[in-house]
């Protein structure tokens, strides 16, 4: 049952290709940079993949500017977030050519808004009422904005991805500031939800599939420091009715080295190409392992 599990999303996404080589986020749908990624990821390896992937990759390709980041697709005309997926899938089919440099150097230029000096200050003097600490830099999802877990989870994914092949103080204090980053913003209940723990004074409930996200980002960390935050995600994969968030929370766990059962197939008709694509990644014989990272020396 596992193996029709997982060959049954993975067909699916091999018949959903576009003509241009991209997938779209449901069946006939103009291709985007986000599902294009995840249905790569899953489909790397995997036999007969491989020229199908080559397009895909040309297409994403296509959509890098010349300031280095990447359309989310080709009616954007300015780069976003989505330029760290581009470069974690430099690493995978290992590309390290002066275009992934160039995305690189993107990533390293942009931060969330709210770390400015000006943001800073106003914090130190708490004319504001919050306790969000706005002396790490993460990652907005677009440039000019504020930043957010999702975003900068994959980016710390593709730097530290791309860390071995791009040397420089700048990447990995980037790294560590942003782990910081994620750390700062752990809600009081063990894990996160998409961007402040709290408003007003308030406490707000983390959620599972930002939690899953954050232990991907924070692969090799401490034990100690994400023995809370792997509980809550293993309470969360037991308890949620989310297929996403359980996809998430499959990947994260496994990339922190659970063994966990693998998910029985329940004859679905699918719709979600980029659902699908994470369900094939978490998967215990799927790609997940393209999203470990390790740590840093």
């Amino acid at each position: 049952m596992g193996e029709l599990y997982l060959e049954s999303r993975l067909d699916f996404l091999r018949a959903m290709q576009n003509p241009d080589g991209g997938w779209g986020y449901f069946p006939g749908k103009q291709s985007w940079l986000e599902p294009t990624a995840y249905a790569m990821l899953a489909l790397h390896g995997t036999p007969g993949s491989e020229a199908r992937l080559q397009n895909a990759w040309q297409l994403v390709r296509s959509w890098q500017t010349a300031d280095g980041s990447s359309r989310p697709t080709g009616q954007v005309s300015s780069g976003t977030w989505i330029t760290a997926h581009v470069v974690t899938l430099a690493c995978v089919r290992k590309v390290y050519d002066d275009r992934v440099r160039n995305s690189v150097d993107w990533l390293l230029r942009i931060a969330g808004a709210e770390s400015s000096l000006t943001n800073r200050f106003v914090s130190h003097l708490h004319v504001v009422n919050t306790n969000m600490d706005f002396s790490h830099k993460g990652w907005p999802w677009r440039e000019g904005n504020s930043s957010w877990i999702e975003p900068t989870v994959h980016t710390l994914v593709a730097l530290k991805k791309v860390a071995g092949q791009y040397h420089g103080p700048e990447l990995r204090s980037r790294i560590r500031d942003g782990e910081a980053l994620v750390f700062s913003r752990r809600c009081s209940d063990g894990g996160w939800n998409c961007g402040n723990p709290n408003v007003l004074s308030f406490d707000l409930p983390s959620y599972p599939e930002t939690t899953a996200l954050a232990l991907i980002g924070l692969q090799g960390r401490n034990a100690n420091e994400l023995a809370v935050p792997l509980q809550a995600a293993r309470r969360f994969r037991q308890e949620t009715k989310s297929s996403l968030a359980k996809a998430w929370l499959n990947i994260a766990l496994r990339c922190h080295g659970d063994t966990l059962d693998a998910p029985v197939n329940d004859a679905k008709v699918f719709h979600d190409v980029m659902l699908t694509a994470i369900e094939a990644l978490g998967h215990p014989a799927g790609n997940y392992q393209l999203l470990r990272t390790g740590g840093l020396a």
